[in-house]
């Protein structure tokens, strides 16, 4: 099977991502399909690793504004993509106080992909400027190879780099600034030769 566009007859449907096998994800991003491997175990490593460290953001009755939805593999409808899903997507709670019963029809405030060697190029040259264009307000790329963090924010319609961080950096990122992040705490352990 060749990963990637898939050349289809018309826009994609929520149709054609059910007719895909389930070694497979799809995605539907302004009306093309592109289909990707499952994550490797890496990749669902730092996603377990990061939905840990971000569980302290949740609900907050005394500090609404700083609450989240964190969600770990949305499926999100907009306009012209009837789904897509970033590895982990977070909406603040004073935007959407309860938590929808169906899909997420609003991007999220905030969005995380986990770049891995099958998806690095289309989620840097495909999601990015859709997210920019649906207006996500903060991006972040965990790059597994390098063992990165880059914090991006959407202003004025184009993204800004807030900085690039590694595994041995502790930090505070928008838009979670209020707690403190270990990022050597996000990779597996290193495989001695």
């Amino acid at each position: 099977m060749v990963y990637g566009a898939q050349n289809l007859q018309g826009p994609a449907t929520l149709a054609d991502i059910e007719a895909l096998p389930e070694t497979i994800r799809g995605e539907i991003i302004d009306g093309t399909l592109y289909i990707h491997p499952l994550p490797d175990p890496r990749h669902g490593y730092v996603v377990g690793a990061l939905l840990a460290a971000l569980r302290t953001i949740g609900r907050s009755r005394t500090l609404p504004s700083e609450s989240w939805w964190i969600i770990f593999a949305p499926g999100i409808q907009a306009r012209g993509s009837p789904e897509f899903v970033p590895d982990i997507a977070g909406w603040r709670q004073d935007r959407f106080p309860v938590l929808p019963e169906e899909r997420w029809t609003e991007a999220p405030d905030w969005a995380c992909e986990i770049l891995s060697p099958t998806t690095r190029s289309y989620d840097q040259r495909i999601k990015r400027p859709f997210y920019a264009r649906i207006g996500v307000r903060h991006l972040w790329y965990v790059d597994l190879e390098a063992r990165t963090l880059t914090v991006s924010e959407l202003t004025d319609g184009r993204w800004v780099e807030l900085g690039v961080y590694g595994e041995d950096d502790v930090i505070r990122a928008a838009p979670f600034d209020a707690i403190e992040l270990k990022l050597g705490e996000l990779w597996p352990p290193l495989r001695t030769p």
